[in-house]
């Protein structure tokens, strides 16, 4: 998703953006590629490999802030100093592929490894240090809520009288807990996997960080300048589509009040274009593009 996102955002030469979503550093050099001697681009991470691969970038026009993007308004206000200063903003969500690969991040249970899944390794709560001390209830809503997972309370009762015996602190510990308490699952996936994934949306406050970013994106953004949003997982993409839509439908006065509609105020934002997925040249080339999915927002 590359090329379609970063064409998204209608890039101009002299223009100043955002990648919110560093990683390994794809969009951002794209974005550079297009942008004239006086263009601007600010990108963002919390992982510090993603920080240290920044540094490889030798760019006078480029800056990277190890930040979540939540403090998007709070850097930017301090760096640039008002409100509708971008042209644009680049967000790539969820879990990176080095992320992923990398087993000593605990992201995945392919290798065992120490059960992290922090994003930021040098702040925060880790997985194994949450499973420690939560309760039933809190183990069982957090894999209802981020992983649909149906059989979250049986997986939460099974990881917390496996802790009695020794804490559970390995990637492999934990999935063998969860493909135990787990009756039955769709073909071809692990039965850890929507626990996994539920646990790291939890641990790194994923959905939260993105709740608290799209407003501020639109708050900084110039008339004109660009959103653009990949998601890979249904409730990041939900959060994505209501706030777009949300954004772009004109304000709707109180029943029984005589206003005419041409006297309310615009909305803040329209959709630009329709969502685009990921070729099956993309998804042959990364398996993980397979449920990626593209939304496009323009401010007023």
């Amino acid at each position: 998703m590359l090329q379609p996102a970063v064409d998204a955002l209608a890039v101009r030469a002299d223009g100043t953006y955002v990648d919110c979503t560093f990683g390994r550093g794809g969009h951002s050099r794209e974005i550079l590629s297009r942008l004239g001697p006086h263009g601007r681009l600010i990108a963002f991470d919390r992982d510090p490999m993603a920080i240290e691969s920044a540094h490889a970038i030798d760019d006078a026009r480029f800056e990277i802030v190890h930040e979540p993007f939540s403090a998007l308004a709070k850097v930017l206000t301090a760096r640039l100093g008002a409100e509708g200063v971008l042209d644009g903003v680049l967000m790539d969500l969820g879990v990176s592929s080095p992320q992923l690969d990398d087993a000593s991040r605990g992201m995945s249970f392919m290798r065992d490894a120490p059960l992290d899944m922090r994003m930021d390794t040098t702040r925060g709560e880790t997985a194994a240090e949450w499973l420690a001390h939560a309760e039933v209830s809190e183990i069982t809503e957090v894999l209802r809520d981020y992983g649909e997972e149906r059989f979250a309370h049986a997986i939460a009762k099974a990881i917390t009288t496996a802790r009695t015996g020794q804490p559970v602190a390995t990637t492999r510990q934990l999935a063998e807990i969860v493909a135990g308490a787990v009756r039955t699952r769709e073909p071809g996936q692990h039965p850890a996997t929507r626990s996994f994934q539920a646990i790291r949306i939890f641990i790194n406050r994923e959905l939260e960080e993105l709740k608290s970013v799209l407003p501020q994106c639109l708050t900084l953004l110039k008339p004109q300048g660009r959103l653009a949003v990949i998601a890979f997982h249904s409730l990041e993409d939900r959060i994505v589509k209501h706030f777009m839509r949300d954004a772009s439908t004109p304000v709707q006065p109180p029943k029984g009040v005589p206003v005419r509609a041409a006297d309310l105020p615009p909305p803040l934002m329209q959709v630009i274009g329709k969502t685009i997925r990921a070729t099956a040249d993309e998804v042959a080339a990364n398996p993980r593009a397979r449920s990626a999915i593209l939304r496009v927002g323009e401010k007023r």
